[in-house]
């Protein structure tokens, strides 16, 4: 057991500059950025995108924007495809459809 600990400890020690007992803290700390639920949820509309790499281009264009946590688009093929936003704080719909219209596509609406 003993031989354990002190195995754990020197992983520790080489992937941190502290001691056994910060890496721990780190490591929450870690899931606490990664795991923080955003603030809000929003949809949105966007006509047209026909393949993975137009809802690619469009998820990447809106990720830039500030506060925006996660983008998941449920695409239909050259028809309406739901664009799905978490972010830590509102975005304004002027944003959204900037960053949209930077792709190629418009904004259709939203939920």
């Amino acid at each position: 057991m003993c031989g354990s600990t002190v195995q754990e400890t020197s992983l520790n020690a080489n992937s941190s500059p502290c001691c056994s007992c910060c890496g721990p803290a780190q490591d929450s700390e870690l899931e606490t950025q990664t795991a923080a639920p955003a603030a809000t949820e929003s949809q949105y509309l966007v006509d047209g995108m026909t393949c993975g790499g137009c809802a690619s281009r469009v998820s990447r264009e809106i990720g830039r924007l500030d506060g925006v946590a996660d983008v998941q688009v449920s695409l239909v093929p050259g028809g309406t495809s739901t664009i799905t936003v978490r972010s830590t704080m509102p975005l304004s719909r002027e944003a959204v459809h900037a960053a949209v219209a930077d792709t190629g596509y418009e904004l259709a609406g939203s939920k």
